[in-house]
């Protein structure tokens, strides 16, 4: 009797960086006998936009490099092999495809239009006998159970988190069984540094606030001690608001946004340190901007492309700007606010931000300067180690005025800064050794 021939299932990892939960993984084991993965680092993304900024910063870059080395390694404990290259995931993807005789490529779905484009790219290449899967892995409440038609996605945030948060639980999360040896494949390929990618090295400004490493066990280390060994989480709606030191919030943002970590992991870790000891608001308050996080991407998946465009999801006619100079001094910290330029050089020397800061030069850019707001979230998308897109586009729509504020909200420079940085220790601390 013939053999049954063993089928091959790649895993194509995007913005899952993750062995836990991720359904991707546990729906490529539960198909198929062997199992090989491959994290491709997009040449296109790289490249500049079309407002002259690169679209990865070293930053992040940095930090997305550390993801999968350490990718690589937790999915080697599991006996699955990362194959890891730089170039475009169409050239790459069919030729390991036919190398390996792929029949099935599982990949977290996306749905904004550079993603998209990459996807259909891809099928256009493969074989017949080889098809794509995808599926949705970056919500805390999953798009089959939110019980609304993504057209009908409510306007105002309030809306949206009073019915999930009323009517939908949160999936537990997936697991999967670690696969014998043999599924192991010898492998030479090589995870670049940031020199391979055209940076140049990154030396870190320790002063940052966000002092961290890239990677799955760097992201549950962090939770480890901001939930259950500081206890921390349990201050953090008085603290979210700082702009000084590690601790002020829970910093996840960076492993949420590569997907080293998911969304209703920290929301299960979350309920169990509730468990062990008490829930409060400030416990409430993390879910609550994770509901925001889900929020802006059903809003993201509702307007599509409406998301990049000047009017926004409002189709908003204002009159903006684009004067070089006042762009270049609002990146480089040479504004009338030195509020705003402290959270500048802090963005420019590391990459981060605080929320506080992010709505303060957003505004300031938007509704001050009246730049065009989408040069501002380009230069946030090149810069920040934690770009999301649906948040940062979100956000800017919003801070904007084209986006889900139903208050067209205007941020006083001025009196943020005597609220929240009264001594001046955050702007004397970013701007000590800045000469105008």
């Amino acid at each position: 009797m013939q053999k049954e021939q063993k089928s091959t299932g790649l895993i194509w990892f995007k913005n899952n960086l993750r062995i836990s939960d991720n359904i991707t993984i546990d729906l490529a084991c539960k198909k198929h006998d062997q199992i090989i993965a491959i994290y491709i680092f997009d040449k296109n993304v790289f490249d500049e936009t079309i407002f002259g900024f690169k679209k990865m910063g070293v930053h992040r870059a940095q930090f997305l490099i550390e993801t999968v080395q350490q990718l690589k390694e937790n999915l080697a404990q599991k006996n699955i092999s990362l194959l890891t290259f730089v170039g475009v995931p169409e050239q790459i993807l069919p030729k390991i495809c036919n190398e390996y005789n792929i029949t099935e490529i599982f990949a977290q779905k996306e749905w904004t239009s550079e993603e998209v484009n990459t996807y259909k790219k891809v099928e256009q290449k493969i074989q017949n006998d080889c098809k794509i899967s995808y599926s949705y892995d970056q919500f805390l409440y999953h798009p089959e159970d939110i019980n609304i038609e993504f057209k009908d996605i409510p306007s105002v945030f309030s809306n949206f988190r009073r019915k999930v948060e009323k009517y939908i639980s949160v999936r537990k999360e997936s697991t999967f069984e670690k696969r014998h040896e043999e599924n192991l494949i010898e492998t030479t390929t090589t995870i670049p540094d940031v020199k391979a990618l055209g940076y140049p090295s990154l030396i870190q400004d320790r002063s940052t606030s966000f002092p961290f490493t890239g990677g799955e066990n760097e992201a549950l280390k962090r939770i480890d001690y901001y939930f259950f060994e500081s206890k921390k989480i349990s201050f953090y709606k008085e603290t979210r608001n700082g702009l000084l030191g590690a601790d002020y919030s829970s910093k996840l943002s960076p492993w949420l946004a590569n997907g080293s970590i998911s969304a209703k992991t920290i929301y299960w870790k979350l309920k169990e340190y509730e468990l062990k000891h008490g829930g409060n608001e400030s416990t409430y308050w993390l879910i609550f901007e994770l509901i925001w996080r889900d929020y802006f991407k059903y809003i993201s998946i509702k307007h599509g492309n409406e998301l990049f465009k000047i009017g926004g999801i409002l189709q908003k006619k204002y009159e903006w700007s684009s004067n070089e100079l006042e762009i270049q001094n609002w990146i480089h910290g040479r504004t009338n606010e030195p509020f705003v330029n402290a959270n500048m050089i802090e963005l420019k020397e590391t990459g981060f931000m605080s929320n506080r800061g992010r709505q303060n030069v957003a505004s300031y850019f938007s509704k001050e300067l009246l730049l065009d707001w989408r040069i501002g979230a380009a230069y946030f998308e090149s810069m920040l180690v934690d770009f999301d897109v649906h948040s940062n586009y979100g956000n800017w729509l919003y801070l904007s005025g084209v986006g889900n504020d139903p208050r067209d909200r205007k941020f006083n420079i001025k009196v943020q800064a005597e609220r929240y940085d009264s001594k001046q220790e955050y702007q004397n601390h970013w701007l000590k050794n800045t000469h105008f």
